[in-house]
């Protein structure tokens, strides 16, 4: 076989339909729209599943609950099958090698069904709460991969614009809080004078 021999497969070579060729060719005249209506115009164009105006297939169909696009999805582990393995230390590169799981790049979680009857190190993303029980129980221990302890936890720290509003509405308070006070002095004043009396003249003797 050589360059000169090689032919493309049948079918995957077609020539252009060409229309309006004549009444000889089957695709003259009307040009394969037909007479008249929507589809038979120049630019005509219809939306995606547009059946003519009646209901549609995408909103006659029933739709229930919803999909979460945040879902997170994980390789579900038995701890029997940790127990069949025979080793001492479980990571996720250790249940790949082993053929435990299909892909090494997939968030990995421990359940408990089985029994452990050896203590074991068991490295995962997730574990449920009877795997947790019976992996102590056995002796060994689970760690949480990924996970940040309590006491490391960084503080949540304010927005950037949180802060300089913050600041902005509390010296507004205090003009608000100057420029009343500044109010009442005149008002109290004058309503000392009004409440003091009126001085007596002094009769001559």
């Amino acid at each position: 076989m050589n360059l000169s021999t090689i032919k493309a497969p049948k079918g995957s070579r077609e020539n252009k339909k060409r229309v309006g060729r004549g009444m000889g060719s089957g695709m003259g005249k009307t040009s394969t729209r037909g007479h008249k209506g929507q589809r038979s115009r120049s630019g005509s164009r219809m939306m995606r599943g547009f059946e003519g105006g009646q209901m549609p297939l995408h909103r006659r169909v029933p739709k229930r609950g919803f999909n979460n696009i945040f879902r997170q999805e994980y390789q579900i582990v038995n701890l029997e099958t940790l127990a069949s393995l025979g080793e001492k230390e479980i990571s996720p590169e250790v249940l790949h090698s082993a053929g435990a799981i299909r892909k090494a790049n997939v968030p990995v979680k421990i359940l408990g069904d089985g029994e452990l009857k050896t203590a074991m190190t068991v490295r995962a993303h997730k574990f449920s709460k009877s795997a947790q029980e019976k992996i102590t129980a056995a002796g060994g221990k689970f760690e949480v991969i990924g996970a940040i302890p309590e006491e490391v936890k960084p503080p949540r720290q304010p927005r950037p614009g949180a802060i300089a509003r913050a600041a902005e509405a509390k010296a507004a308070e205090g003009q608000e809080k100057s420029g009343e006070a500044k109010a009442d002095k005149p008002e109290a004043k004058a309503e000392a004078k009004a409440e003091k009396p009126a001085k007596q003249p002094k009769k001559k003797q």
